[in-house]
């Protein structure tokens, strides 16, 4: 993998429509966490970011997979065949609970196919389009909140990202 530095980070655009801003910003986040764990391989992708956390960041791509399909194709499209990937009833936290098995190839391969679905399921939506499901709390909510909602998912957890990134082998920035 490609360290961060090349992997191209394109900040989002300053004036443009409320959408377009909403999607760049996305786009951005997303970008940053693959930034994040460019680079490193199978084994620096899952080491833990501080013993006994479970945090790792080959987790936090499986994470955002789960949380890209939960509320783009569950909630937003209405999919419910798109079930969980990673967790399960009888493992809530599955999608950072790593095996083996698990590798920087499978995991970046489904978080990849994840983000084509579900700008997919976003695709000729008006922000102001309700999800044809509804969340846990029983309400629906339009596309807005879902990008606002995953803007700041992911945030947050690139945030976790780059220290545990920095904590690997020193690498900083966005």
């Amino acid at each position: 993998m490609a360290p961060m530095s090349s992997i191209e980070h394109v900040r989002p655009p300053a004036c443009v429509a409320e959408a377009e801003s909403l999607q760049a910003f996305l786009d951005y986040h997303r970008t940053t966490l693959a930034r994040k764990c460019a680079g490193l391989d199978d084994a620096a992708l899952r080491e833990a970011s501080v013993p006994p956390s479970p945090l790792t960041l080959l987790g936090l791509v499986r994470h955002m997979t789960e949380v890209e399909r939960h509320w783009f194709r569950r909630v937003l499209a209405g999919e419910s065949t798109a079930g969980p990937l990673y967790y399960s009833d009888a493992d809530p936290d599955g999608d950072f609970s790593l095996s083996e098995h698990d590798t920087r190839e499978a995991a970046f391969a489904a978080w990849e196919a994840e983000v084509a679905a579900c700008r997919e399921a976003a695709r000729g939506r008006s922000l102001d389009d309700l999800s044809a499901a509804p969340r846990h709390r029983g309400d629906h909510v339009d596309l807005r909140w879902i990008y606002l909602h995953m803007i700041e998912e992911y945030a947050r957890h690139n945030g976790h990202a780059d220290l545990i990134r920095e904590r690997i082998d020193g690498a900083t920035g966005e």
